[in-house]
């Protein structure tokens, strides 16, 4: 038994070091669990020059599980530029990353006092910091992120790709943080 703990743990420690020798070009990701915060969330990520890549990111907002029981309804848009700055040696889709992104968000919600319905529609400026690998086909890319937010916030302060600042027991409107980690398949 200890033989097989001892196995399956350096097979977790080495896993994340092996590459694949083939590189793609293109990748489609869903966001890991998207649909138990209130949405469904697609990527579509394309190798646009040696260590960048752009990708695209939708959502639908009132395809998932509502947490907060307003029943929302719209969708989320984002675009982010990655640079690649290590692990990338020969292009592709892997390695430490660093990407600007824009995010765009807008949803009508039912408030939680008067069941009014009311649209939350909120933009951020992301300065996000992530690490992407393949196995084969299968692609991880996990990520954070934070940055300046305007427009008009949801009272929850959640915008389905981003929430707002919430921390240490203080709120802010115009500090959106957002973090994910997607799941794909590269070609």
């Amino acid at each position: 038994m200890k033989a097989i703990k001892s196995l399956l743990l350096s097979l977790c420690l080495i896993t994340p070091l092996m590459g694949s020798a083939t590189e793609y070009n293109n990748a489609v990701k869903v966001t890991f669990l998207s649909w138990i915060t209130g949405s469904t969330k697609l990527s579509y990520e394309r190798v646009l020059g040696h260590h960048q890549t752009g990708e695209l990111c939708a959502s639908v907002i009132g395809a998932g599980f509502d947490k907060f029981g307003n029943q929302p309804l719209g969708y989320t848009l984002r675009y982010g530029h990655k640079f690649f700055i290590s692990g990338n040696e020969g292009g592709g889709l892997k390695g430490l990353y660093l990407r600007p992104e824009f995010i765009y968000s807008t949803y009508n919600y039912n408030q939680s006092l008067t069941g009014e319905r009311t649209l939350a529609r909120m933009s951020t400026l992301l300065a996000t910091a992530g690490y992407q690998t393949h196995y084969g086909r299968f692609l991880i890319d996990a990520w954070a992120g934070a940055g300046p937010a305007f427009g008009t916030p949801a009272e929850t302060g959640y915008h389905h790709g981003f929430a707002l600042w919430n921390v240490f027991g203080t709120q802010s409107d115009n500090i959106a943080l957002s973090f994910s980690i997607r799941l794909g398949y590269c070609f």
